[in-house]
């Protein structure tokens, strides 16, 4: 496997400035998107605040529930902000399991993405999964997400298999990248190098401009020696 001199893409949930980091890259790219979405983001500001929630799942939220579920999310997301994931899980559960449509839906993501901070991989599996979007952002977050929770319980081949459909959901050179980095390093950890070479290459080839092609430079070179071996 490449040695790894930085935080591995396996880590299961990126943090605030990594997701800063991420989209200040090309912040005029990133107001196209933005401009694309409206539905999802309230604007270029709301970028910076770089919260994971917050940034993509309340935007969303705030333009499509009714005053009742607004009401019933409104102080678990704070606690979710706030970082007393303990507590916001427990009452985003709930919701998730009391609420249908719009509310519930919701509620499952923030809910999965508490639990998987708390560490309770299986349980936000379940939420994740029971989240669905069309939206070109939300959607694929989802699903890598779902595949970090596998990452964390060294169940490689689910792993993967989630990555790729963050990868391949209406793949974009903003976001795709990231997915396919992660994607490479779990079938790194999966013993699989030679398909772990074939989408460090795909990142080199395809996303050259993105930041993520640097390191998929560097690591390709080192699968390449191992591989041929």
């Amino acid at each position: 496997m490449a040695k790894k001199d930085e935080k591995t893409p396996l880590e299961f949930l990126e943090t605030a400035e990594g997701l800063k980091t991420e989209l200040e890259t090309d912040l005029n790219k990133v107001q196209h998107v933005v401009e694309s979405n409206k539905n999802v983001f309230a604007g270029v500001g709301g970028i910076l605040l770089a919260i994971v929630l917050g940034y993509f799942g309340y935007k969303y939220y705030v333009t499509t529930q009714d005053a009742e579920g607004q009401a019933k999310l409104s102080a678990p997301v704070y606690l979710f902000e706030a970082d007393s994931n303990k507590v916001a899980a427990k009452e985003l559960g709930k919701i998730a399991e009391d609420f249908g449509g719009n509310t519930g839906n919701l509620a499952n993501f923030y809910a999965g993405v508490a639990n998987l901070k708390e560490g309770k991989f299986d349980l936000a599996i379940e939420q994740l999964k029971s989240f669905s979007s069309s939206d070109l952002l939300v959607q694929a977050r989802a699903y890598a997400l779902i595949g970090d929770a596998y990452a964390e319980k060294k169940a490689y081949s689910d792993a993967i298999d989630y990555y790729k459909k963050a990868a391949e959901y209406k793949a974009n050179k903003f976001f795709t990248p990231t997915y396919l980095m992660k994607l490479a390093a779990a079938y790194e950890a999966n013993n699989e190098p030679k398909e772990a070479l074939a989408i460090y290459s795909q990142i080199v080839e395809k996303y050259a401009e993105s930041s993520e092609s640097i390191n998929a430079k560097k690591y390709k070179a080192v699968l390449e020696g191992s591989v041929s071996e």
